[in-house]
């Protein structure tokens, strides 16, 4: 069985993992850069298994505060809806230029109510 602390440490590496590469890419982006670029692949990489990463880890911390037996409260349904915003982050940064400024700070916003929502969890 694994620990709390180990699903804790698995989810925030997942999510250092979604900044790095949503930051990189944002910045690649705001300073002019295209679709082709030589770190493309490693960035995509980065993105898709911290993503993996925090989804598997903020499960394994619910099951371990019993929050997945019946129904999920709305808190968690929120932070779902956060991840699946970062998920396709990457995709609208690259088909979407203009708003890189934007998603930038969208960016900072979220990530601090999701980590208000996992630490009050309100509702």
């Amino acid at each position: 069985m694994v620990s709390y602390a180990v699903y804790k440490v698995i989810h925030l590496t997942g999510v250092l993992m979604v900044y790095l590469a949503l930051g990189g890419v944002t910045l690649h982006v705001i300073n002019g850069g295209g679709k082709d670029y030589s770190w493309r692949k490693p960035i995509a990489m980065t993105h898709g298994i911290g993503l993996f990463l925090a989804l598997l880890g903020g499960f394994g911390l619910l099951a371990r505060l019993g929050i997945v037996q019946g129904i999920f409260p709305t808190w968690v349904f929120a932070k779902l809806a956060i991840w699946t915003v970062f998920a396709v982050m990457v995709s609208v940064l690259m088909r979407k230029k203009s708003w890189a400024k934007s998603i930038w700070f969208i960016t900072l916003f979220l990530g601090g109510f999701a980590a208000y929502l996992a630490g009050s969890k309100p509702f």
